[in-house]
């Protein structure tokens, strides 16, 4: 007896067609060619989540460099003072403290520049 598998090959062809609505021409209702572009679509959704990391920590340093020129240091002079002085914070929590808590990072910028 042969099995017949037209339910679930419908149900895994619909959660595809769902994922390329939207795509460009046949690339959303032809079956071979959505394959082809989620193909490509999944791998540039990899590399875009890789990309988003880099760019928030670009835009960290960025946000930081501004911040530590307010107290008249520059950005490197300031995380190698922070690094002699042994203070461990990460440059996210940094660029948050430079924009929401600016006393606590006058503070920091001056144990920088102490070190």
């Amino acid at each position: 007896m042969r099995v017949k598998s037209a339910v679930y090959t419908r149900q895994k062809k619909k959660k595809k067609f769902r994922l390329a609505k939207g795509s460009y021409a046949t690339k959303k209702n032809r079956w071979r060619m959505v394959k082809q572009q989620l193909a490509k679509s999944l791998a540039y959704a990899y590399e875009g989540r890789k990309d988003n990391k880099a760019n928030y920590r670009s835009l960290w340093i960025v946000r930081l460099n501004a911040a530590a020129r307010e107290e008249g240091l520059s950005y490197n002079k300031f995380i190698c003072g922070l690094k002699k002085a042994n203070i461990a914070v990460d440059r996210k929590m940094l660029a948050e403290l430079a924009i929401n808590d600016v006393a606590a990072f006058k503070q920091l910028a001056e144990l920088a520049k102490k070190a």
